[in-house]
């Protein structure tokens, strides 16, 4: 699941339907053609490498502009397209706007086997083996350069790597997350605990949830998922965290019936039976353990730094009221994020104006979604730590500004920020996986009795009939 709104949109219940919006050009978006030349004028350059022509005439469909209902976001938007088209006049940039969540599985899905999909299109770091499967996206290794992507020496290479394949390059990214520990600074201060110092094992988050519990009033020390997949998706972070694994090497055999998926089972099931901090109320998705959280009924939970912006923009909450610290355990923190492809089979001028908007809208600091000033002027949120896949310099730059132009205080994710964690990818076939881990971890949460080595052995079972038929 690659980010918080890789999460979110990964769990929609219905299909949205996409209406296409027209920035610079009179005409209404339609699907965009296998290749027709990508070009209205100019000859263009045969060498990939080499920049977009400025006197080559080209419209590019891009995925996700802001809806209307967004409105600072679709200004912004528009405010780019406009600044882009000053270096690239040439370049008619056509935006599809879809209503609700910007991508939902059977969408994409139906998207891809049709070939329907814009010429830069949205996904997520886990889609590119079905994006590959359908044949979907072109390999841009030869077009991304330091001269297309001038920051490109100072994106993080493993960011990069999650979107590549055989060492071809399909994407470039938009942002990144890692998981970390999600606290109510108001119900830790309340229970004696700092909210400054967030537990770093998970023997110390069990202390804490048992005092953030001991304040009554039905409010949970810690919380987790335990259905519509999201529990086996917790279920791989905290293995993760242990430095343990889901699937081995190979992927092709499930790796989580062992020790250190006995102690992440033992330990929640002690959580929720023996300390009772982890709340009555189980079999929990995305966005219940946010609605706890929000109204002061939850100490803490697993969770990526933009879930505080759901919390504050959807549920009211403060930013106030939220820090984090990084994933308990510490060996590694499960990540993902979200990225652009090109439409396979697109002509090489529209596949150079793809990416210099890319390049323009979502990799150069201080500008298009980096540009942190225009942000806080627009009274969207500032300051978490996320996404950020900037190194070097550009890393430097980037964290001054938004420090410099924060709406929340910044300080509350220093722990955070100061104790990175090693990001791992999901496992192969993940929402598969953790489809099967569901059933271990509402084992776990809702029968006392559970028999945890039945449980495992059980998903082990599952999940290596589901990794065979890759």
């Amino acid at each position: 699941m690659r980010s918080a709104r890789f999460r979110r949109t990964r769990r929609a219940g219905a299909i949205t339907l996409v209406s296409a919006l027209t920035l610079t050009a009179l005409a209404a978006c339609g699907t965009s053609s296998s290749d027709d030349g990508g070009s209205e004028g100019g000859s263009g350059s045969s060498d990939p490498a080499a920049p977009l022509d400025p006197k080559t005439k080209v419209t590019i469909t891009i995925d996700c502009m802001p809806p209307a209902a967004k409105a600072a976001e679709l200004e912004e938007w528009k405010e780019d397209v406009e600044e882009f088209n000053k270096t690239y006049p040439n370049v008619t940039v056509e935006g599809r706007s879809t209503p609700g969540q910007c991508l939902e599985p059977p969408r994409f899905t139906a998207m891809l086997k049709a070939k329907s999909q814009p010429d830069v299109f949205y996904t997520y770091f886990t889609d590119l083996p079905q994006v590959l499967d359908n044949d979907g996206a072109e390999d841009i290794t030869a077009y991304v350069n330091d001269k297309t992507v001038p920051l490109l020496k100072d994106i993080d290479p493993d960011v990069l790597g999650s979107l590549k394949h055989e060492n071809k390059l399909y994407g470039l990214p938009t942002s990144n997350y890692t998981m970390g520990l999600l606290i109510n600074r108001k119900l830790f201060e309340r229970a004696g605990l700092d909210p400054d110092a967030p537990p770093r094992t998970w023997d110390e988050v069990r202390t804490a949830a048992k005092k953030i519990a001991g304040l009554g009033d039905g409010i949970a020390g810690f919380g987790e998922y335990s259905a519509g997949n999201t529990g086996g998706w917790h279920f791989t972070a905290q293995m993760y965290s242990l430095g343990g694994e889901v699937v081995d090497a190979s992927g092709r055999k499930a790796a989580f019936n062992d020790e250190l998926g006995r102690q992440v089972a033992e330990n929640l099931h002690a959580m929720r039976w023996e300390d009772e901090s982890m709340g009555k109320t189980q079999l929990l998705k995305w966005g219940d353990l946010q609605k706890q959280i929000a109204t002061d009924k939850l100490g803490m939970f697993l969770a990526a730094p933009d879930d505080i912006t759901y919390m504050v923009q959807q549920l009211g909450a403060d930013y106030e009221n939220f820090g984090m610290g990084p994933i308990p355990g510490g060996k590694n923190t499960l990540a993902g994020g979200n990225n652009y492809m090109i439409k396979k089979g697109i002509s090489p001028d529209r596949i150079k104006a793809g990416i210099a908007w890319l390049n323009f809208q979502n990799l150069t600091v201080g500008e298009g979604q980096f540009n942190w000033a225009r942000k806080k002027a627009d009274k969207l949120p500032v300051g978490l730590p996320q996404p950020n896949f900037w190194l070097n310099e550009s890393k430097a730059k980037d964290d001054a500004a938004r420090v410099e132009h924060a709406t929340m205080p910044v300080a509350n994710f220093r722990t955070f920020m100061d104790n990175p964690v090693p990001g791992k990818a999901e496992p192969p076939k993940a929402q598969e996986v953790y489809k099967v881990l569901d059933n271990v971890m509402s084992g776990i949460l809702t029968n006392e009795d559970a028999d945890i080595d039945k449980l495992l052995s059980t998903a082990e079972q599952q999940v290596d009939q589901v990794l065979a038929t890759q």
